[in-house]
């Protein structure tokens, strides 16, 4: 299974909206989008599947794609790990799967043992506005690709915990 976590464009900060699911990307959000949305396009296969965060700046993000993009409730910020990996059928998804949505995560927040696809939280560091991680699944092996517009950034190879 390939999953792709592209974290949401840059975004105003909270303190300028009331409802945090409000908040809009900003200019320079809507060109990063852009940027990554169109690297994504000529390297993903036109089967893979888009999943969303309710979160207006996620949606924005997503639009960029000009995809199908499937709007999910687990994947709001406040989400579990358990939540996103029941949304994307960890690891059993046969087609590639893109979620679009918050830092909690893309940086590494606890997964379950039992499905977890890095060891400790080397998952990947996506603490900036639209990184990508993608986890390439094969059984228990795994290999974590941590990518911003500028290029590939970390190549991570292991094997699930408890192998």
């Amino acid at each position: 299974m390939d999953l792709i976590l592209w974290r949401h464009a840059e975004a105003f900060e909270m303190r300028e909206v009331d409802d945090d699911l409000a908040r809009a990307l900003t200019p320079k959000g809507e060109r990063q989008a852009q940027r990554m949305a169109s690297w994504l396009n000529r390297q993903l296969p036109s089967t893979t599947k888009v999943l969303a965060s309710p979160a207006r700046r996620c949606q924005q993000t997503a639009a960029a794609l000009e995809r199908k993009v499937k709007t999910v409730a687990d994947l709001a910020p406040e989400a579990t790990v358990e939540a996103l990996l029941h949304a994307v059928r960890w690891p059993e998804s046969r087609e590639p799967v893109l979620v679009v949505g918050h830092q909690g995560f893309s940086r590494g927040r606890r997964w379950p043992a039992a499905s977890k696809p890095a060891q400790g939280s080397r998952f990947c560091r996506a603490r900036r506005c639209g990184r990508l991680a993608m986890v390439k699944a094969a059984g228990s092996s795994f290999a974590v690709t941590s990518r911003q517009a500028s290029g590939v950034a970390t190549v991570a190879p292991g094997r699930a915990r408890g192998e």
